[in-house]
């Protein structure tokens, strides 16, 4: 990996690395902040995946989580959501093509070369991140919007790899809203059924280990119910008995102005998970 950003922060260092990505194919960059506690030991990661047309620069210019990772020792690894690059496909819109992995492994061409965010978050990172920074391999999650959808799905599927997951403003049905639609028939065609695979509301239907879920969701998101229905998922772990915890928030809308204000909260709760 070659650092190409690194500015002091909160007593550690808030970098961004650059690396060549098999699973992509292609260059690929990633937020990475380095808690003071980091100088001394290995600490445990919180991993990022952030939302529609974002890149790895907006949760570490935006969110100001790292004062908080600072206090509980934590490591957080922000990724970019998509593949990059002139060879890369794309499309018109900003909700399909670069911009837009949605965190899974497209099995359509001409997507499928690139478009294979879910093997790059759950594999080839961490293995990056553990070989050559001080990290754990204890590790947690969470995620904004398209990112929120992102973190749930990838815990339920590998509640192993994960101590704790969190997300905000989480599509949590993608196979049934149009932004999930969308996405989903480009990458991975027209069969819904191997759309369940990156459905959280379908998977938490066949979880056999309960990992909580916390969730906060803005009552003033403009996509709260067309895009996000975070009751879908309620009822759902409701009727199963599965750990949702669901926090409605007064006039809160979809921006990173909701994740700043809630981000020390989710930072807590996934060092709480870690150190356990």
């Amino acid at each position: 990996m070659e650092r190409i950003e690194h500015r002091a922060c909160f007593g550690g260092w808030q970098d961004v690395y650059r690396h060549d990505s098999p699973a992509l194919n292609c260059s690929m960059q990633v937020g990475v902040y380095l808690p003071p506690q980091a100088a001394e030991r290995s600490v445990p990661v919180l991993y990022w995946l952030s939302g529609l047309t974002c890149t790895e620069q907006n949760f570490i210019t935006k969110a100001g989580a790292q004062r908080y990772a600072a206090e509980h020792g934590v490591m957080l690894v922000a990724p970019d959501t998509s593949p990059r690059g002139d060879n890369v496909p794309d499309a018109d819109g900003y909700d399909l093509g670069k911009g837009a992995g949605f965190y899974v492994d497209a099995t359509r061409e001409p997507w499928s070369r690139h478009y294979r965010m879910y093997n790059y978050v759950v594999n080839e990172l961490p293995a990056l991140i553990e070989a050559h920074c001080p990290a754990t391999s204890s590790r947690a999650i969470s995620g904004h919007s398209m990112g929120g959808h992102g973190a749930l799905m990838i815990a339920l599927r590998n509640p192993e790899r994960y101590r704790s997951a969190s997300a905000f403003s989480p599509i949590v049905a993608p196979s049934q809203v149009p932004w999930g639609e969308r996405a989903f028939s480009t990458y991975l065609g027209d069969d819904r059924e191997a759309w369940k695979a990156y459905d959280t509301v379908e998977l938490l239907k066949a979880a056999t280990q309960k990992l909580p879920l916390l969730i906060d969701q803005g009552d003033a998101d403009e996509f709260l119910d067309k895009q996000l229905q975070p009751d879908r998922l309620k009822r759902e772990a409701d009727a199963l008995g599965y750990p949702v915890t669901l926090r409605m928030q007064p006039g809160y809308d979809h921006s990173y102005y909701f994740v700043a204000s809630f981000i020390g909260e989710h930072v807590a709760y996934h060092a709480a998970a870690l150190r356990a």
